[in-house]
């Protein structure tokens, strides 16, 4: 009867990070085990260790990770590595040591496999062309669960995010919100450019409730705000004023960052900043039964937690 209740328990990785913290909220007063670098009930870095765990689980939510770092060096490219993909196999060798293997692993991977700058409904089917090392570790991850789910008979459902929305989020929408409350946020052009993005709150729930099944999944808020209404919207929020640079200065801009390869604005650049980026998520509502809010309803109440 002991081993039964433990096997009802959910692994969480990755629990103290942004998208864990919501995680643990979703499953207040569930069986839940977590584990981080510190503060958990596993305290292990999973690039360097593989962790000795003491009980079997029904679940793994697999959310640790390297992201929202450029890396400006060898060293720090292979980090993405080591942490995304060393830590993952270092995992698997754990869960590996227990006596039942989990019924299902939930992995929180990123739209960014697909290396895309621009493009609308980008779907499951796109080719994974993404170059960087947070992208190509994200990729190597997502192929080394499929592959060690087919061994051992556990399913592996991967959840490909877009932005995330949260209170004190990570990434582009962190550094967005920080510029417009110090004010020196800059609108570039007309900000038309709708991007996809998605509740931290949202995803959190639905894992927790979501069913044991296998594939791959994009999910976001179905609504794909503009550049203008995510601003807007903070901007309203803040109380601050969004400036602007009209496009043709910034075309010019980049037409002599063309000239003058140092410049940190170029034509390249200035398109992918201009350009929308949405991610179609019908196959998720329709097989597995995702449902989202819009983010852009949201956005006031959460710069206010």
């Amino acid at each position: 009867m002991l081993f039964n209740e433990r096997y009802t328990s959910t692994l969480i990785t990755g629990a103290n990070g942004f998208l864990g913290r919501y995680l643990r909220a979703a499953y207040t007063g569930r069986r839940l085990v977590t584990l981080g670098l510190s503060g958990c009930d596993f305290n292990v870095d999973l690039s360097q260790v593989v962790p000795e765990f003491h009980g079997p689980f029904l679940r793994v939510i697999h959310a640790a990770g390297l992201a929202h770092v450029l890396p400006r060096s060898k060293e720090s490219a292979q980090k993405f590595y080591d942490v995304n993909v060393t830590g993952t196999y270092n995992l698997l060798k754990g869960l590996e040591g227990l006596a039942k293997l989990p019924e299902i692993i939930m992995f929180i991977s990123t739209v960014a496999v697909y290396g895309l700058d621009k493009g609308e409904n980008i779907d499951e089917s796109t080719s994974l062309n993404g170059n960087t090392p947070y992208a190509l570790s994200k990729i190597r991850v997502e192929e080394l669960l499929r592959e060690w789910g087919k061994k051992n008979n556990v399913s592996i459902l991967i959840l490909r995010l877009p932005l995330i929305a949260g209170t004190n989020p990570p990434g582009n929408l962190g550094a967005m919100i920080r510029a417009i409350r110090r004010g020196y946020y800059l609108r570039i052009g007309d900000g038309c450019a709708r991007k996809s993005i998605v509740l931290a709150e949202d995803v959190a729930r639905f894992i927790a409730s979501c069913p044991n099944i296998s594939g791959t999944f994009n999910l976001t808020d179905g609504y794909h705000p503009s550049v203008r209404e995510i601003e807007t919207a903070i901007g309203s929020a803040l109380h601050k004023k969004i400036r602007h640079i009209p496009f043709p200065i910034l075309r010019m801009a980049a037409r002599l960052g063309d000239i003058f390869p140092p410049s940190p604005l170029n034509s390249m650049k200035l398109n992918k900043l201009t350009s929308s980026l949405t991610f179609s998520d019908t196959r998720a509502r329709s097989e597995i039964g995702w449902q989202s809010r819009p983010v852009i309803e949201h956005l006031e109440s959460l710069l206010k937690e």
